[in-house]
């Protein structure tokens, strides 16, 4: 990946994907026009998609004051990157709304000419703004929990199926499931809308089309991207979930510790891991949900991994997805490549494979939200 300058004030904006050594910079500027009730000691800050863009950390990066209702940041980035953000009063619960009341998408764009983009917010988020689901069940916590050679401790939550409280001889399979902050509790997810995977697990088994299960969401750290992905913290964290918290996890809750019915599940570069998991550690997990999954990253290194693979077919069943909008178009080679080098290993749909493409769907948490029932019920259904 290009390495893009920043000086002083200057941000240089680029993302993971791999852009041509080659490729022209171009100039980008971003600028807010505050609405007239924004706090006049306010700071403005932007969230994207890049370190430099604070990794979507809603409170790092401080947008530059121009005057009283202007805001700006501007730098350079080659053309042909993707570039992807929103803009905050230092928290998701006080994002830019560009319409009263609804939360908006990213705002995004692929660098092709200097381009300056003009944001103009109605009103930032209120607490109003957390009110958009709450969580459903029981669920217990675990705070702080640390591994061999990863440098954040992290923690857990543990979603209860219905019965759990009352059928104390039942035991039940096991989803794990990264980025857990965002899975089940509003209040604590990325852009104040989660997965919703209690809602939707609680309907789905109440309706007879799911398994009861416990669901284990694992806490990102800001090595989010090194952990989920074939690198030393990558190893070191699949060493932790293995090798720790899942015996803690079996020996806390009823569990049914087996292979065949323990799973795991992402989006994005979540989606990367989950898939490594299973390829990874196939007598121990079973089935991987990868929603949008980053399988270009590290110049297609999983991809290269499975087309060169020439051992046995591997115990493992796989759900796959992909949206067309944003980033999720960028997505979408590896996507298509992943479905085609599973198909050619002996996979097949409708047994041991599944795949989806989700036409118009971007890649944020409202999207995944929308087709969770689609992997809980591959894996779980009835």
């Amino acid at each position: 990946m290009k390495k893009l300058q920043r000086s002083n004030t200057i941000l240089a904006l680029f993302f993971f994907l791999p852009v041509s050594l080659f490729s022209q910079d171009r100039h980008i500027t971003i600028n807010v026009i505050a609405p007239a009730a924004t706090p006049s000691d306010a700071k403005i800050f932007i969230a994207g998609n890049s370190p430099v863009l604070g990794n979507w950390d809603p409170g790092k990066v401080v947008m530059r004051k121009e005057n009283d209702s202007l805001w700006s940041v501007s730098g350079d980035a080659p053309s042909g990157s993707f570039i992807e953000f929103k803009i905050t009063l230092g928290s998701w619960q006080r994002q830019a709304m560009y319409q009263k009341g609804i939360i908006p998408g990213n705002t995004h764009f692929t660098v092709g000419n200097d381009t300056v983009v003009t944001m103009r917010p109605v009103e930032w988020g209120g607490d109003a703004m957390t009110a958009y689901g709450s969580v459903v069940g029981t669920v217990k916590y675990h705070r702080g929990m640390t591994g061999d050679g990863l440098r954040y401790a992290r923690d857990i939550i543990v979603w209860l199926p219905p019965s759990y409280a009352k059928e104390t001889a039942k035991r039940y399979p096991v989803l794990y499931m990264h980025d857990g902050q965002n899975i089940i509790d509003p209040a604590t997810s990325f852009l104040g809308y989660d997965w919703r995977v209690d809602d939707v697990s609680d309907s789905l088994i109440k309706i007879g089309k799911m398994k009861e299960i416990i669901i284990v969401g694992i806490y990102n750290s800001p090595d989010r991207a090194e952990e989920y992905s074939d690198s030393h913290l990558g190893r070191a964290y699949a060493h932790f979930v293995v090798d720790r918290l899942k015996p803690f996890i079996d020996s806390t809750y009823r569990t049914l510790p087996d292979q065949k019915n323990t799973a795991v599940m992402g989006s994005s570069m979540g989606g990367l891991i989950s898939f490594l998991f299973v390829w990874w550690y196939p007598n121990v997990f079973y089935q991987a949900g990868c929603l949008s999954s980053a399988f270009l990253y590290d110049n297609d290194k999983i991809l290269n991994e499975v087309k060169k693979y020439s051992g046995p077919k591997k115990n493992i069943r796989v759900y796959l997805d992909n949206g067309s909008v944003g980033l999720d178009s960028r997505l979408k080679p590896g996507f298509e490549e992943m479905v085609k080098l599973l198909k050619e290993k002996g996979y097949e749909e409708g047994s041991d494979l599944e795949s989806f493409y989700d036409e118009g769907a971007e890649h944020n948490e409202m999207a995944w939200a929308r087709r969770i029932w689609m992997p809980l019920e591959f894996m779980f259904g009835k």
